[in-house]
């Protein structure tokens, strides 16, 4: 098929690549000059695992194009995709205005080329309730005999793991109340299901609400085990042990029950606000939700009043190692991510901060600038510090070599908010460990050079 992808964010560039992957002929379409440029010259603009040996297989073999000009896409695809940002606005709610001038385009295309043949126009952005209806108001404004349908077709894909997301999905949710648009939907899908997962069709406002229930059902449960977590910490209780008590409850899973500093990124924070604020705007308050945010906002810096009490009080001119930038690993993302509102009270209490992640740290140049210091591996960044911060899981941060980071470092002393050493290995090597919802370990100062 021919397909068009308008935007090339991370769900257009992957959901553009994947598609051109499975055979279809695609122009993915942005505004971006530069942008574009460098995907023509097959340079992928985002780390995503897996993404840039798709891209160009399809790039060569001509599957996949680039191009600035709106039109061209318009005309190319008999399915265009809107893989357009949907920004949080002040008041918590979407922000469509790149959803419906994109839309105004396509009317407009259509008015004046009233010989283009049958047209699905797809929502791939998470976009709040109604909003196919909305685009559909739309492209009909302008274009009234024009033949299209509007899709919603949500997309449910992981940073770090899109690409396999995308080529096996575990369901692909298609939002139409046409059979024509439906039949076409499928016949796009077919191949990445052999395996003989569902594609579920159902209404355009039930698709648009099922990705932000998914989205806000799994903020929930990361919100909820953090608030246990945090409860488990004024008892004396383990919060591993309890998540794998919890975990091994078929009715409640183990995914998704790891305590920590939070969630962030492009989804789950704009997600959750914006049907918390799409409920407030149809008479319902999401009482459930507005705990989550809450509980999230105020988790996502845990660990500075255990700093500060730790550091009696007193954080000016301390030197403050940070491992991990990006709000998960294996992304470059550092949207929403707690290593950046770490940073920013860690600032303002007078650290001296020195930084290190394995892709984010160009993003987080262009945030902090020379306001924090950032280093070419983990090591470097512990040279002299005062402490050790952990935000990010990375694997490479797991097996650490902990001698050396005890000669490099001026105390033992880490705050991880991700929980990813052990208690007991941590208690050997000498290190003072604060962590998230477990038991502290404390080594006296007399003891540090002992082990």
């Amino acid at each position: 098929m021919k397909i068009s992808v308008i935007g090339t964010g991370y769900v257009g560039l992957v959901t553009g690549t994947c598609l051109a992957e499975s055979g279809n002929d695609v122009v993915c379409v942005d505004i971006n000059e530069a942008k574009v440029r460098q995907m023509q010259n097959g340079k992928v603009p985002i780390y995503e695992p897996g993404l840039e040996v798709l891209f160009q297989r399809n790039i060569k073999a001509g599957r996949l194009n680039f191009t600035t000009d709106a039109e061209k896409g318009f005309a190319h695809g008999e399915i265009i995709f809107l893989a357009l940002p949907t920004p949080e606005d002040e008041d918590g709610s979407a922000d469509l205005s790149y959803v419906k001038s994109v839309a105004e385009q396509i009317g407009k295309f259509l008015a004046k080329s009233p010989d283009e043949d049958y047209k699905i126009i797809v929502n791939k952005s998470t976009v709040p309730v109604g909003t196919a209806e909305q685009v559909r108001k739309i492209i009909a404004q302008y274009a009234p005999d024009a033949d299209f349908d509007v899709v919603s077709n949500p997309e449910f894909l992981r940073e770090g793991f899109a690409v396999d997301d995308f080529m096996k999905p575990e369901r692909v949710v298609i939002g139409t109340s046409s059979k024509r648009a439906a039949e076409k939907m499928k016949k796009l899908y077919k191949p990445f299901v052999r395996s003989g997962n569902p594609i579920l069709i159902m209404d355009e406002k039930s698709a648009e609400i099922t990705k932000y229930a998914s989205n806000a059902f799994l903020a929930m449960k990361i919100s909820f085990m953090n608030e246990i977590a945090n409860f488990c910490e004024r008892v004396g209780a383990d919060v591993d042990q309890v998540r794998i008590g919890m975990g091994t409850d078929s009715r409640i899973g183990k995914r998704f029950l790891f305590p920590g500093i939070g969630y962030g990124g492009s989804c789950f924070p704009k997600d959750v606000k914006a049907l918390y604020k799409t409920g407030q705007d149809h008479g319902y308050e999401f009482k459930i939700l507005k705990s989550v945010i809450e509980v999230n906002e105020r988790q996502r810096t845990s660990l500075i009043p255990k700093m500060l009490d730790f550091f009696e009080g007193n954080l000016t001119g301390k030197k403050i190692a940070v491992w991990g930038l990006a709000f998960k690993p294996e992304t470059d993302d550092i949207r929403e991510a707690p290593s950046l509102y770490n940073i920013k009270e860690l600032l303002k209490y007078g650290a001296e901060i020195t930084a290190y992640d394995p892709e984010a740290m160009e993003n987080v140049k262009r945030k902090f600038g020379d306001k924090i210091r950032y280093a070419s591996n983990p090591y470097e960044a512990l040279q002299n510090a005062d402490a050790l911060l952990i935000n990010t899981e990375w694997n490479a941060f797991r097996t650490p070599d902990f001698h050396k980071m005890k000669r490099l470092m001026k105390q033992p002393v880490v705050f991880d908010g991700r929980n990813i050493y052990d208690l007991d290995a941590m208690r050997q090597h000498g290190f003072v460990y604060y962590s998230i919802g477990r038991p502290q370990i404390n080594v006296t100062r007399k003891l540090w050079k002992e082990f």
